[in-house]
């Protein structure tokens, strides 16, 4: 099978492809034949920043063709998607099977893993926010498949005014196309605001001018992989909060709320309340470009590679 692989950890042009054989189901686990793999920002981080190289992650969606001793609830020849910690970037990936879920009849490989991830996040950073009907939100990374699908959840919730935060001028009319009220620039001296919640999928630098644009009793739900630092007097003068968010957290400590929010997550994209964005579809072996894009804040929505 074709598998991306890398010896050393640096940016996208350490990524090359190889033949390997293909792995099998262990406990617990399922064998699934990739029709679409996402690319995930803290993949690209990682392989990047890491002192050692790391394993190759990502949201991966296909057909179940090998079920391993205990997995159940999965049979040979059903659809699923789900988070692969290794080796996700190749024609067949392993699954815990605790971390997959049944693609529904109709949806694409493509739209589960434009969705199911993301969309799980974005619920979940903004169940955390605790928004108000009528409050107003900043989200950040807003041209993200996260952002993307946060915007509409703060459109569907009812909060009063949401603005999109974006590294550059041109993804503008995408977020609002998106939900945004109002977009703001990274780089702008003022974000506007105050803002009762901010959803924050950068980290970072951009952590200590976010919480500074939190309204009295504001909440900050930090979600991305980027880290950063966050004054506490900046908290202290504002009664303000910050809260982080995990999915994998929620999917092992809380099964059935997991399961709930991912009903719902089909439920909404049916009813068209939700709809996901996908930037480009890329070749298994082209995923340097895939990683490139991300790098350079490209994208307008989810990367995903076709193998």
């Amino acid at each position: 099978m074709l598998r991306m692989r890398h010896e050393v950890n640096g940016g996208s042009e350490v990524l090359s492809a190889e033949e390997a054989e293909r792995p099998g189901a262990g406990a617990g686990e399922v064998l699934v034949r990739v029709e679409a793999i996402g690319v995930t920002l803290p993949t690209v981080r990682r392989l990047r920043e890491s002192a050692e190289p790391v394993p190759l992650g990502g949201e991966v969606a296909g057909e179940v063709v090998a079920v391993g001793a205990g997995a159940t609830g999965f049979s040979v020849g059903e659809r699923v998607t789900g988070l692969c910690f290794a080796d996700a970037y190749a024609e067949y990936a392993v699954l815990d099977s605790a971390m997959a879920s049944r693609v529904p009849d109709g949806a694409s490989a493509v739209e589960a893993v434009a969705l199911v991830r993301s969309g799980l996040v974005a619920r979940g950073a903004y169940e955390a926010a605790r928004v108000a009907p009528g409050e107003s939100v900043l989200v950040t990374a807003a041209a993200s498949a996260v952002g993307t699908l946060a915007l509409q959840y703060a459109r569907a919730g009812g909060a009063g005014h949401v603005v999109a935060a974006v590294s550059s001028a041109s993804k503008a009319d995408f977020v609002r196309g998106m939900g945004a009220d109002e977009v703001v620039r990274y780089e702008d001296a003022d974000w506007g605001g105050p803002f009762d919640a901010i959803l924050d999928g950068v980290g970072g630098d951009l952590l200590g001018p976010a919480v500074r644009t939190l309204a009295t009793g504001g909440r900050l739900v930090a979600f991305s992989s980027g880290g950063g630092t966050v004054e506490a007097y900046e908290l202290l003068a504002r009664g303000a909060s910050v809260i982080g968010f995990q999915m994998r957290a929620v999917a092992v400590g809380r099964p059935e709320l997991y399961g709930r929010w991912l009903r719902e997550l089909w439920q909404l994209r049916d009813a068209g309340t939700l709809r996901t964005a996908v930037h480009e579809e890329i070749p298994l072996a082209e995923a340097a470009r895939a990683h490139a894009l991300i790098e350079q804040r490209r994208n307008l929505g989810k990367v995903v590679l076709i193998p």
